[in-house]
């Protein structure tokens, strides 16, 4: 046997190796699957990951056990985040795979400053700017108030797809969230169609799968819808029930990005 066949034989045995022991770290409450008694082994089964990650738990067996098979990017990062890898531990799941690392986080969608200006200056009307992913690229304090809990990070800003599907308290503002939450799903379907196998797009959806069994049922759908004004009932701390009219406007310059400010009806 030549040492390259030996050399390919070893990486996908820690191949294999490297996703049983992050697929037994990961509990299954922590991706919103039902305890059972009879479980004997840690973490998840591996019938329960490739669900997750939307493969056929077949295929994963065999990329588990270390057989001589490729698996895609888009394999990859379906399973990177179903698994919760960290930037460090993705990178060195491709690595194994021999696969470049060609999904990897980028830089914040950039938004011109007279756009990031416009919703403090309709304060004290809930204004933001949203881009082609939901990403929150600039709101004012009203509209913190109006969402709690839509906080972003150093390297990323907060997203309203993963505040309605993975934020608890969302299901409590939102009074119609199963409606609201299905439109805003059927929105982004419509963005990431004029975007085909553009990475934010497809790690933002491989993120909501992973997590939300909701995406997981709709999302096969194909249910589409542009974005628009509406009215929506949200539900304010010590006020109750309160209706909002809302109107969405594009930026001429760049048509994803959309402006939407919310009044009191």
């Amino acid at each position: 046997m030549s040492d390259h066949r030996s050399e390919q034989q070893a990486q996908r045995r820690e191949l294999g190796a490297f996703l049983r022991s992050r697929r037994e770290r990961i509990t299954p409450d922590q991706v919103g699957l039902p305890l059972s008694a009879r479980r004997r082994t840690p973490g998840l089964r591996r019938e329960e990951l490739a669900l997750l990650a939307g493969i056929s738990a077949t295929w994963y067996t065999y990329l588990e056990q270390g057989r001589d098979i490729r698996a895609s990017d888009q394999v990859l990062g379906a399973l990177a985040t179903a698994l919760r890898l960290d930037p460090q531990e993705r990178g060195h799941l491709f690595r194994l795979a021999g696969q470049p690392l060609v999904d990897a986080p980028g830089a914040p969608e950039p938004l011109a400053p007279e756009a990031a200006a416009v919703p403090l200056l309709l304060q004290p009307h809930p204004a933001y700017v949203i881009g082609g992913t939901y990403d929150v690229l600039s709101h004012n304090q009203a509209a913190d108030d109006l969402f709690p809990h839509l906080i972003g990070t150093e390297d990323r800003p907060p997203n309203f797809l993963r505040w309605v599907f993975l934020e608890p308290a969302a299901r409590d503002v939102l009074v119609d969230w199963e409606p609201e939450a299905r439109g805003l799903l059927a929105r982004l379907r419509t963005l990431a169609g004029r975007h085909p196998g553009e990475p934010r797009y497809t790690r933002l959806i491989d993120e909501l799968t992973a997590a939300s069994p909701e995406v997981r049922s709709w999302w096969p759908r194909y249910d589409v819808q542009v974005r628009h004004g509406g009215r929506k009932r949200l539900r304010r701390p010590e006020r109750g029930v309160v209706e909002y009219a809302y109107t969405a406007f594009h930026l001429a310059e760049r048509p994803d990005q959309t402006l939407v400010v919310y009044a009191e009806v």
